[in-house]
C-alpha cells in the first residue's frame, strides 16, 4: 500500500472516531435533557404543593391515607398526613441531608438515620428516601439513550441511570422510560448493586392537573409484584410561592 493510501486510511479512520465520540456525546446530551424535562414536569422546577391519596394494597389487606405535601428546591420538602384519623397530623420533613418525623399522638419527634432511608414509610413501597426526596437524577446519574419501547402502546425512550462515583444514591442502576409524545415519565425499574430489578414503578391517568400534564397516579410495586402502593393526584400546583417558615423542626412540631 503506497504511503498516500495510508495516509487517506488514517485520516479516515480518524474521522470516524471523532464522529463517534462527537456522536455519543450529543446522545449524552439527548438523554440528560429527556429525564431533566421529565423531572421537571412532574416536579416543578422551583417548588410544588400536591394533595394527593395513597393505597397500600397486600394479600392480607387494603388501607388509604390522605396527604397534603409541599416541596422548595432540592433540600426542602414536607410530607403530612390527613386521613385517617389515627394517623392525622403526622409529619415527614427534609431538610438538606436529614429527615425528621414528628408522631402526633405522642408529640415526639425522630430523626431518620441514613440507615433507614431504604426502610418503608409507613408500612408501603415507598422508602423514606423516596417520600421527601428532591434528588436530580440528572446531576448524580450517567445517563444513556438505550432503546425506544412501547408502554402501553406508546413510543418511549429507555434510559438507563448509573451512578456517578461517589453520588450519595443508593440505586445501582435505573432504567426509566420517557414517553416521546410529551416528554413525561411512563415506567421506573429500580436495581441494586447486583443488578438485580428491586421494584417498579409504574405511571398512568396522564391528564392535566396544576395547569401541566402529569401522570396522577403512581404505582409501584415489590420485586415480585405481591403487594403495591398507589399514589393518586388529586390537586397540584407548581413553581409557587410556599414559605420557607413551614420547612423548620419548630414548625414541624406544631
Amino acid at each position: 500500500m503506497k504511503w498516500k493510501e495510508i495516509k487517506i486510511l488514517r485520516l479516515l479512520l480518524l474521522s470516524c472516531l471523532l464522529l463517534f465520540g462527537l456522536t455519543n456525546s450529543i446522545f449524552a446530551q439527548d438523554a440528560k435533557q429527556i429525564i431533566q424535562k421529565a423531572e421537571n414536569a412532574i416536579k416543578g422546577k422551583s417548588s410544588s404543593h400536591s394533595i394527593m391519596e395513597m393505597t397500600i394494597t397486600t394479600s392480607d389487606y387494603t388501607r388509604t391515607m390522605k396527604m397534603e405535601s409541599w416541596s422548595l428546591g432540592t433540600s426542602k420538602s414536607l410530607v403530612k398526613i390527613l386521613a385517617p384519623a389515627r394517623e392525622a397530623g403526622n409529619r415527614t420533613l427534609k431538610l438538606g441531608n436529614e429527615i425528621w418525623m414528628y408522631l402526633r399522638n405522642t408529640e415526639t419527634t425522630i430523626r431518620i438515620p441514613p440507615s433507614m432511608m431504604l426502610q418503608s414509610w409507613n408500612g408501603s413501597d415507598y422508602t423514606y428516601d423516596d417520600m421527601v426526596r428532591e434528588e436530580t437524577l440528572a446531576e448524580d446519574y450517567a445517563i444513556t439513550i438505550i432503546g425506544s419501547e412501547k408502554v402501553d402502546n406508546i413510543d418511549c425512550w429507555k434510559l438507563q441511570l448509573v451512578p456517578k462515583p461517589n453520588a450519595p444514591v443508593v440505586w445501582g442502576k435505573i432504567l426509566y422510560w420517557v414517553r416521546k409524545e410529551d416528554d413525561l415519565p411512563s415506567l421506573v425499574e429500580y436495581f441494586d448493586e447486583k443488578g438485580k430489578l428491586m421494584r417498579t414503578m409504574e405511571m398512568g391517568d396522564f391528564k392535566t392537573i396544576g395547569g401541566r400534564k402529569i401522570p396522577t397516579t403512581w404505582t409501584m410495586y415489590n420485586s415480585d409484584k405481591t403487594h403495591s402502593t398507589e399514589i393518586r393526584m388529586d390537586e397540584a400546583a407548581f413553581d409557587i410561592k410556599i414559605s420557607e417558615k413551614i420547612f423548620s423542626l419548630k414548625e414541624l412540631e406544631k
